[in-house]
């Protein structure tokens, strides 16, 4: 085995012995005489009465030169201008978003306006229309909540959970809606979280209680609540305040309006995502 630039490696130092027999560390320096080897014609002395040639002179090194940095580049590779960064623009990324509201408050109708107004592929999952998937067997909350209920609307986020990530595989962004509570963190917000991914941007849109009240008057078959249900749920929505999500108040927009105002949103969480 040898070293990279050829030189032998020295034997293995024996305990309580010297240098190893017939190796001297000078062995490896350039010129080194080694005894018993036939060496090169000795140096002739200078003729009697010449001095010789004079002792050489050591000329002191050159200074280094010292190259002042260019403060327009960096490890001498020039670098390019910088451009200014705009903020990103929703309309043509894929993203997933979840509309937060209570009944009435135009989610489906935001949400699917939306969805058809986008630059790039979207899709509206509605977990109102994956629930009623169930029709025989079909638990409706308005006939009272109960763990059949509850267990049918977990399954129902789940499945649009599954829906959603396997759009945006595809490159097809998606909007969900859905009345998440703000007092159920793991079942709600959590749970779609976890379903979607953590690049899920929650907005909650969260009209007047009067306006609310009137949509839901409009409504029919089991997607209508009572006035006293719908002011309760209002109610445990306004928790949101202070929460750090984004809030659209709604009450004086139509839908095209707020469609605008929620892509200024997702503009703005897009570039600082909110804690949640």
């Amino acid at each position: 085995m040898q070293h990279a630039v050829g030189s032998p490696l020295p034997p293995p130092h024996q305990p309580g012995q010297g240098p190893a027999a017939g190796w001297s560390p000078a062995a490896h320096l350039p010129g080194a005489r080694h005894p018993g080897t036939q060496q090169g014609p000795a140096p002739v002395p200078p003729a009697p009465g010449y001095p010789g040639p004079p002792p050489a002179t050591p000329v002191p090194p050159a200074p280094p030169q010292q190259v002042p940095p260019s403060p327009d580049t960096t490890g001498h590779v020039p670098l390019p201008p910088a451009e200014p960064v705009g903020a990103p623009d929703p309309s043509a990324t894929t993203l997933a978003v979840l509309l937060i509201g209570p009944a009435g408050a135009g989610k489906t109708s935001v949400a699917k306006f939306w969805a058809d107004h986008r630059r790039v592929p979207t899709a509206h999952i509605s977990l109102d229309d994956v629930r009623e998937w169930v029709r025989s067997g079909f638990a409706d909350p308005q006939s009272g909540w109960n763990d059949h209920s509850e267990a049918q609307y977990r399954l129902a986020r789940r499945t649009c959970g599954f829906a959603a990530r396997n759009f945006l595989a595809n490159g097809i962004s998606c909007i969900l809606d859905d009345a998440v509570f703000p007092d159920r963190p793991v079942v709600g917000l959590g749970g779609w979280k976890r379903h979607v991914g953590p690049g899920l941007l929650p907005v909650v849109l969260l009209p007047g209680l009067d306006v609310v009240l009137e949509r839901n008057a409009e409504r029919s078959g089991n997607r209508r609540l009572t006035d006293e249900e719908v002011a309760r749920i209002h109610g445990r929505m306004a928790g949101w305040y202070g929460s750090g999500l984004p809030i659209v108040d709604n009450s004086q927009l139509d839908v095209p309006q707020t469609a605008q105002v929620l892509d200024d949103v997702l503009a703005r969480s897009l570039a600082s995502p909110p804690n949640w």
